[in-house]
């Protein structure tokens, strides 16, 4: 049994940090970019924010640069003051003693990916992870829960994912794995249509969450 794990916005309150890092870099490289305009774009690839803030490739030598710039902002600027909602860590550990396996499967890069679990707390409850350096391509593409269920050796049908955005649906529906989405990263039930169910935050699944779709078929038989 795998539980698929997104970090931003569903294990940690960082999406608007992620949106404030690409409003800094865009004021240091001549790139205005609106915060309401980046902020609804958090959960997707920097690959896809790029070219939709700036119309440069991620490829380009100025969209690297960028791109590098806004890692290194996000994580001197605004890592050190994340912090990740209540009960995360006991929801974690309570699926783990459940009898899940847990993989991450996030847009962001590895550096910014391990540097969001250390300040989490989390680290060391995680199984597997996949980032968008696994993936040819970022949410809302499959690539990254493909790369996942690869990680863990695992079946579509024998995984379900946490998520708190609409990429994070369309990118778990899209790879046959069925996902339950939070509304704490922000967005409305609305958006989150798809999902198998949607929960305020970590603290509301974990009371609810023998009567959640993490129970029944995917819990560990008493």
């Amino acid at each position: 049994m795998i539980a698929i794990l997104d970090v931003d916005g569903t294990l940690i309150d960082s999406n608007d940090a992620h949106a404030l890092a690409w409003v800094d870099v865009g004021a240091e490289t001549d790139h205005p970019i609106e915060f309401e305009r980046v902020r609804w774009m958090i959960g997707m690839g920097g690959d896809k924010v790029l070219p939709l803030l700036t119309g440069l490739h991620e490829n380009s030598k100025e969209g690297k640069r960028i791109l590098d710039r806004r890692g290194e902002i996000f994580r001197e600027k605004y890592l050190p003051q994340l912090q990740p909602f209540p009960n995360t860590r006991e929801l974690l550990e309570r699926m783990r003693d459940d009898g899940f396996e847990l993989v991450v499967a996030s847009s962001a890069s590895d550096d910014d990916m391990h540097a969001l679990l250390d300040q989490a707390g989390i680290r060391d409850l995680i199984t597997e992870r996949a980032s968008s350096d696994d993936a040819e391509n970022s949410k809302p593409e499959p690539d990254i829960v493909v790369a996942a269920l690869h990680r863990a050796d695992a079946r579509p049908e024998d995984a379900i994912m946490l998520g708190d955005t609409p990429y994070d649906i369309e990118a778990a529906r899209s790879a046959g794995v069925e996902v339950v989405a939070l509304r704490c990263g922000g967005w409305t039930d609305r958006d989150l249509g798809g999902a198998a169910a949607i929960y305020d935050s970590p603290a509301d699944l974990l009371q609810h969450l023998k009567t959640s779709p993490f129970g029944g078929r995917f819990m560990k038989k008493s």
